[in-house]
This record gives C-alpha cells, structure tokens and sequence, in this order.
C-alpha cells in the first residue's frame, strides 16, 4: 500500500521540478533583438510617433522579428515583420495568439467586447465567428451579389453627376453596401437613420481607442471614480460614446427586425438569421449573438474598403498605363451596351491586378490589429513573454524587395504573366486581411465588393491628374493620413474623373431603371 502510494506522489514530484527547471530555462532565454534598451525607460524613446510600420520594416532588415520593452510599465511589443513568423505563431499557435489587448475606455466603459473583431477570444466571440463564417465564407456570399451590384451602380451615378466628391461617394456607397448586405434595410439617403447611427456609433469606437488619450487605459483603476469626480470628465464621454454605439447596435437591427415581422425578408445577413431562429429556434444562433455581430460587420468593413478605393484612384494616378490595359481588356471581354458582373472575373485578369495591387501598395491596416499573447512561449530560440503585444507587421510583408520588386511603385503588372494571374507571386491578401483566427472573417465578400466597384469604374471613367486654375498638373500628396494607430490611407487629394464616352454617360444612366 505505501509503495503504491508513494510512487505517484514521487513521479509528481518529478514533473513539478521539471516543470520549474523548464520555467527557469526559457526565462533565461534571450529576448527577440531589438533596437538598445535604456535602464528604466527601455525603447520608450524608440516608440515611432508616425508611420510605426514604415520605421519597423527598416529594423527588419536587420532583426526579423522585433522586441521593444517598456521595463516602467511592464510592456513587451512582438513586430512580426516576415509572412513565415506570422504563419509560424499566428497561424500554428493560434490559442495563445488570438485574443486582443483591454482598453479600458472601450472595452469596459463602452462594453466593447460587443464587437467581436476587437473583443476578448472566447465562447462569445467563437458564436460571433461562426454566425460571420456562414454568411459570408467562399460561396455563401455570393447570394448577396446582386446587393453589391445595386451599388456599384449607384457609385457609378455618383461620380457622373459630381466626381469632384468621389471620396464622398465611396464613404456613403460602401456603408450603404454593408448596412444592406448586413441587415437588407435599403439606404437611399444620407440621412436615413440606419445609415446616422452606424456612422455616429462608429466616430464613437474610433474616438475611444485613440491610444493614449485617457489617462484610464494606462491606470484602469480609474474607472471606479464617480462621474461628478474632477478628473473624471472621460466618464461622461463615455456614457455619451456608450449611447451612440448602442444606438448603432439597436436601430439598424430593429428595423431589419421590423421590415422581417412585416412578412418582407430580403437577403441579408440579420434576416436569414432571423428566418433560422424562426424555423429552428434558438438551436443555431441567440438573438442578442446576431445583433452585436451584424454591428461588427459594419464596424469591419466601412474603413477598410472606402479607404482602399481612394487608394485605387491614388494607385491609377501614378501607373495610367495600367488603366489603359486593364480597360482594353474590359473592352475585349464585356459586351457592348454591358457592365462588367462577376461572372467575367476570371476573363479580367488586369483588373484582378489592379485591386492586388491597391490592396499590396497602400494596406490600409499596415500593422494589423494588436494580439496579445496568452503564454509564455518560445520562438526560434527566443523568449516571447507571456502579455506580450504582438503586431503582424503587413506593410514589410508587402514591401519586401525580394517578393515584391520596386515595391514603393504602383504596378499590377507584377502579378500576370503572359495575361494571367502569375501563381507564383504571393497574393497580397495573405497579408492584407490578417492571420490564424483573427483573420478578417469577411474577406470574400470585401473581395467582391471592391472588385466589382474597381471593375465598373474602369470600364466607364478615365482617371487622370487634375489640371490647376493656372494650366498646371496637381500632383497628389504623397503622405499618409492616419485615423488611430491601425489605419493608414492617402491625404486627401483632387483628380479628374471622366466618363470615357457618351455611351458611357448612357449605359450608367440605364442603370437607374434597375
């Protein structure tokens, strides 16, 4: 009997010392390299205040994989700068690496975890995954094409009536996509109030992950303070932030809500939910799961593919050679008195290019949103803190000279050869839309959409440089324009768009009977 009790508590003893042994020898291992720590400070002075990705893929060349230590506060801060460590980690060890760091303005005051791109990796956020994957993965999305080419369309009208405000036209026609891919509610207006609310809601998410702006992110604590308390201002803000994002949550799904009991489902993300829960009760999908869902989606996809169009326009302005050739094969392709439809993709290589290129040229997420490491874990020899801040630096994976050569040049030619698509040149969105289980869940359909909106404004207006008062070429600027520190897009700037003829003005007027 006391041999056969003593032997287990021995083999356990033995796997605790070896536990601790294991322990002690990866903290002994180095840090990944990084540039010279300060005592105390570490790299705080070493934090770039601007185009972080750019500053990051320069010390990549010298360090593939980057740590910046904060001793003060106990930051550590991963820059994945190459396709193979982000697959190695964000990909193959996908439990530690998929959830997100807390911020307590957002995640706490504003109950941010509701959005589950930005929430905590959990029970909710996988039902929040799954409802997006049905949806939207491969061919499920194809059902919602016919929403996508309404308003493409109406894009086009946009432009020929006031291309001046093409920027413009891109923020109203790519949130009026969304919101009725996601929710079926028909948004005409700029001021309709699915469309004010999402757009107020959304100005509140962006305001309160500004990184460093209050004080409460840096010291949590202070969010016990009472509203009244002097200091304590950013309380108020948030109660007010907290009402315009619950509004964005609940109108736009009320009304979806509304129209669908009134017997009227149309194809969108909410109402097939809807129609499911109907039939099959609450076996598929919570009520409350596809409310805060559907506002993700909107949350995800408004920045991200307005953003990318101005690139587009920015990207033919520099290369209109490659306009030139891909509307030559619009016009080889696409029947006369026809706009280009997603069943000529495949015919259209140039065009496919072109939005490669865009997406390659300028990513609008150059560093991806920030994971944080759930475990200590060890990566080519090197220790990676448990807490640890992880960024998947896309912007060098994109400009990497070797993949990409000349990267800084605007050039969809890269990826054909002899008029095809080249397999052998990596497919920007490998890194555009993210890695492992945060991966953009909405990639397909954000695909689609800004395909058939690059392809339509190809094949009906000419892009070129606008022409000053004076006779003079305007050069667009060339800086970033920044919107927290996950975003990056082109200052604004003016060009001349035209259509190519009078056919042209016609068949995009013909549009309107549709």
């Amino acid at each position: 009997m006391a041999q056969g009790f003593i032997l287990p508590v021995c083999g356990l003893f033995c796997l605790v010392i070896l536990s601790v042994l294991y322990s002690r020898r990866r903290r002994r291992l180095r840090l990944p390299p990084g540039p010279k720590k300060r005592p105390i400070i570490g790299n705080m002075l070493d934090m770039p205040s601007h185009c972080q990705w750019e500053v990051y893929a320069g010390w990549s060349r010298e360090y593939n994989i980057i740590h910046l230590g904060i001793p003060i506060t106990g930051t550590s801060i991963i820059v994945l700068s190459s396709v193979q460590a982000a697959q190695d980690l964000l990909d193959k060890r996908s439990p530690i690496y998929s959830d997100r760091p807390r911020f307590t303005m957002f995640h706490d005051l504003l109950a941010g975890d509701r959005f589950f791109g930005l929430g905590k990796y959990g029970d909710t956020w996988r039902a929040h995954r799954r409802l997006f994957h049905q949806a939207f993965n491969g061919p499920a999305g194809r059902r919602f094409h016919p929403h996508v080419l309404k308003y493409a369309h109406d894009l086009l009208r946009r432009l020929l009536e006031e291309p001046v405000a093409f920027a413009d036209h891109f923020d109203h026609v790519i949130a009026a996509n969304i919101i009725s891919i996601t929710y079926g509610v028909n948004i005409e207006s700029s001021n309709d109030p699915c469309m004010t609310a999402t757009s107020s809601g959304m100005d509140a998410v962006r305001s309160a992950l500004i990184p460093g702006r209050f004080l409460v992110d840096a010291i949590p604590i202070l969010r016990y303070l009472p509203a009244w308390t002097p200091g304590a201002g950013f309380k108020r803000q948030a109660a007010q932030w907290k009402q315009k994002v619950q509004e964005m949550i609940d109108l736009p799904f009320d009304t979806a809500k509304h129209i669908f009991n009134g017997g009227k489902a149309y194809p969108s993300f909410v109402m097939d939910n809807l129609r499911e829960l109907d039939e099959y009760g609450q076996k598929h999908a919570q009520e409350e799961d596809i409310k805060h869902a559907a506002a993700s989606i909107y949350g995800a996809g408004t920045d991200t593919s307005r953003f990318a169009l101005r690139v587009f326009i920015r990207g033919i302005l520099e290369n209109p050679e490659a306009q030139a050739k891909a509307q030559q094969e619009i016009d080889a392709v696409v029947a006369p008195g026809h706009l280009p439809d997603f069943a000529d993709e495949a015919d259209l290589p140039w065009v496919s290019a072109c939005l490669k290129e865009t997406l390659r040229w300028w990513p609008i997420t150059p560093l991806g949103l920030p994971r944080i490491v759930r475990g200590e874990d060890v990566y080519r020899g090197y220790r990676i803190p448990d807490g640890s801040i992880v960024f998947a630096n896309a912007w060098a994976m994109l400009h990497n000279e070797t993949m990409y050569p000349n990267p800084g040049a605007f050039k969809p030619e890269r990826f054909l050869r002899e008029g095809k698509l080249n397999p052998a040149v990596m497919d920007p969105n490998i890194a555009a839309f993210g890695f492992g289980r945060r991966i953009c869940a909405g990639k397909d359909i954000a695909w689609d959409i800004l395909w058939i909106m690059v392809a339509s404004i190809l094949a009906t207006f000419d892009i070129t440089k606008a022409i000053g008062e004076n006779g003079e070429v305007l050069e667009p600027h060339t800086g970033h324009a920044e919107e927290l520190v996950d975003f990056s897009f082109p200052l604004p700037f003016k060009c001349c768009i035209k259509p190519r003829s009078q056919a042209a003005k016609e068949l995009i007027r013909s549009t309107a009977k549709f």
